[in-house]
């Protein structure tokens, strides 16, 4: 590692609790995240790791009314599934908090009063939209309109989720309201706003000049074409009834801009955990350190000892305000120190496709747990191989069999299993003696701490899929020396030398369950198991001495198992089918057709008719001839179905047949009615059937 810090303090990005969350959000902040942390941890460092829902903003009224149902219980319900998903996939948070606690809002209170007490924050009266039909003031995410940088037709008032621009309501082309569809009005409405123009040289200085060289190009780029275009007032608060109250008096009806309250949330998110330990409680504990004669204000050292090394992990459209807009609020507020770098990454794609839920478009997290039970490391190799780290990713379910198949099976899996098979075939599963080495012993002793180096090296800058596959490499030479050395062939005569070849591929297992853990750490359970040991630190991982000779070994078992083509067909299929049903349901119904009187209605005459027989038409691809039981009598009806019924499909079903209408030749045969159809969004077109068998000729009315 560059530099030693007395304590490391590292944040995940807080997922809205506004519904599920995909795997493209877990390839972005939390399983970086949380190797980064396991890394740090394996070293012995003090380090606190914490995340939490964001519950405040627009986004959770909006999926409550999409729901038909409270704010509050959007919160719960998805807060609830998105801890349960990440404990499931190893995210080892030293605590999962919430933004709707008491100690969230009073924690993000006394900043704002912190700022506007010292004069640093204009009341201004300003023009915002307004919805006259919904009688309230819109937030950014209550409005949607076309982005003028990528021309998306549904981007919001405060971002463009297709090109990840920062926006403002005002920069929208053609607005228009989400609660009521019309377009919006300005109209005056007052609010504090933080004038970050005045931090620009602050700013530029410790972001271009200090961080130039040691933030990700994407991360800095974005920072400065935000500096360079200069920064404009952005107002902390807004018109809404749902987030933490404005504490000023006559502010009534304003709340906190949730990316005001949402960073605050790491920060009230550490003062929870301290002062849980202090009470004797924990939640999301980190098993592996230990805590002692905790106060509930131990957690101020984790924010303002500059001691204290602080990282943000987000995806790249958080960059802005975790490296600009929260930075100047830590700044402006004096007490705390600020992050030593925001590693975010850019955006993974699905399938050729950017991942959306909304579109139907993605892989939900509870899903992949439902579809792959106990597969959660798989899904976490194939995204860290696969990171969106500098540029833009794609996962596609090909490449996560094929990761799975080819190397965690084939490679990894393989190298394990046949070390603890031939150590219990030929030494009784106990560690055998290691003899004389030969020169293939020491150059894999060399080529091991060379890449355990590599590996750590590349968790140090934030390079998580070079250390993966670092990783994989230790593995893979593991696969190799077996292949090379033959100790099956040499158990006919050379048996000492048998056990020096298991010996060092025992070894290896050893450093592996060690070196995995921040990547892998249900497997690294696993191999801890097989071999029977404790966990290890990451130094002592760098050595072929880690099991001694007559160690006894625990029954071997497969690490990983093949995923078959049906399987993965199978997640093919659900995902396209997903997104076929969405955006059937997005599409908009047939405006009603000009209004009829009741007379008019009446006048036609709607049976049930059963359909008797029924022939396709010559020289037409679109139409049947059917012979049709009206009750009254059997007619003839040509109808334009032939391209959605076969007629051994429709002959026996009952139908609703318009009687009274005029007949008319077609293709030289006289129609005689008409059968009537429902036409869904797709086109597809489906029969008017009764739900009963009803006799023919009953009236439809």
């Amino acid at each position: 590692m560059s530099k030693d810090f007395k304590r490391y303090l590292i944040t995940a990005a807080l997922p809205y609790a506004n519904g599920p969350k995909h795997i493209g959000h877990l390839a972005g902040a939390y399983i970086p995240s949380d190797v980064y942390v396991r890394y740090l941890r394996s070293l012995d460092k003090d380090v606190v790791f914490v995340c939490g829902s964001d519950e405040h903003g627009t986004a959770i009224p909006n999926q409550a009314l999409k729901e038909n149902t409270t704010s509050q219980a959007i919160i719960d319900k998805y807060d609830a599934q998105i801890r349960d998903c990440f404990k499931k996939l190893g995210m080892s948070f030293d605590i999962y908090h919430r933004t709707s606690e008491q100690i969230h809002h009073e924690t993000s209170q006394e900043i704002f009063l912190n700022l506007y007490n010292k004069g640093l924050l204009t009341e201004e009266v300003s023009e915002q939209y307004f919805d006259d039909k919904a009688n309230v003031f819109l937030a950014d995410r209550y409005i949607v309109g076309t982005c003028p940088k990528c021309a998306n037709p549904n981007a919001y008032g405060d971002q463009c989720e297709r090109c990840g621009s920062t926006l403002s309501p005002r920069e929208l082309i053609n607005p228009r309201s989400t609660l009521t569809g019309n377009s919006p009005v300005l109209k005056e409405t007052k609010h504090w706003y933080l004038p970050l123009q005045n931090y620009e040289g602050w700013l530029s200085d410790w972001i271009l000049k200090s961080h130039k060289d040691d933030w990700k190009v994407n991360v800095y780029g974005q920072c400065k074409s935000w500096i360079d275009a200069g920064l404009q007032p952005r107002a902390m608060t807004r018109d809404l009834d749902w987030g933490i109250k404005v504490p000023l008096p006559n502010a009534e009806g304003k709340v906190l801009y949730v990316w005001f309250d949402a960073p605050i949330g790491y920060i009230s998110a550490t003062r929870a955990l301290f002062k849980e330990m202090a009470e004797g409680k924990q939640k999301f504990s980190t098993p592996q350190r230990e805590f002692k004669n905790i106060t509930a204000a131990d957690w101020k050292p984790y924010w303002q000892d500059k001691e204290t090394k602080l990282i943000h992990f987000v995806g790249k459209d958080n960059i802005v305000f975790h490296c600009i807009i929260f930075p100047i609020i830590l700044h402006a507020a004096g007490d705390y120190i600020l992050p030593d770098n925001v590693p975010a990454n850019e955006f993974m794609n699905l399938e050729g496709d950017k991942m959306s839920t909304s579109r139907g478009w993605s892989i939900e997290m509870h899903e992949y747990l439902e579809d792959f039970p106990g597969k959660p490391d798989v899904l976490r190799y194939a995204l860290l191989t696969n990171l969106p780290e500098t540029k833009d990713s794609e996962f596609t379910w090909r490449d996560f069999q094929s990761k799975n198949n080819n190397e965690l099976v084939a490679i990894f899996g393989n190298f394990m299993n046949r070390a603890l098979v031939l150590t219990q075939k030929y030494f009784e599963n106990k560690v055998p003696n290691r003899g004389i080495l030969h020169q293939v012993d020491n150059d894999l002793v060399n080529q091991l701490g060379e890449t355990q180096a590599f590996l750590g090296m590349a968790l140090d800058g934030y390079r998580f899929r070079e250390a993966t596959a670092h990783m994989m490499q230790i593995a893979r030479l593991g696969n190799k020396y077996l292949a090379e050395t033959e100790p099956w062939k040499l158990a006919k005569t050379d048996m000492e030398r048998v056990g020096t070849i298991l010996n060092l591929s025992l070894q290896i297992i050893a450093r592996l369950s060690v070196i995995v853990e921040p990547f892998l750490p249900f497997t690294a359970q696993k191999l801890r198991k097989q071999i029977n040991i404790d966990s290890l630190s990451w130094s002592s991982a760098d050595s072929v001495n880690l099991l001694r000779p007559n160690h006894l070994l625990s029954e071997p078992s497969l690490l990983f198992e093949k995923i078959e083509d049906d399987v993965i067909n199978a997640q093919i299929k659900k995902l396209t089918d997903s997104k076929k049903e969405m955006e059937l349901a997005n599409q908009p119904v047939i405006p009603a057709k000009a209004e009829i009187s009741f007379d008019d209605f009446s006048k036609m005459d709607i049976r049930v008719g059963t359909i008797l027989s029924a022939e396709r038409v010559e020289k037409s691809k679109k139409l049947l001839k059917l012979n049709v039981d009206t009750g009254i009598d059997h007619r003839t009806v040509m109808s334009g179905i032939a391209e959605h019924f076969s007629p051994e499909q429709i002959i026996g079903k009952q139908v609703s047949i318009l009687i009274n209408l005029a007949p008319r030749k077609i293709m030289g045969v006289e129609s005689q009615g008409m059968i009537l159809m429902a036409e869904d969004k797709d086109g597809t077109l489906r029969l008017l059937q009764p739900n009963e068998i009803v006799s023919a000729g009953s009236t439809v009315s």
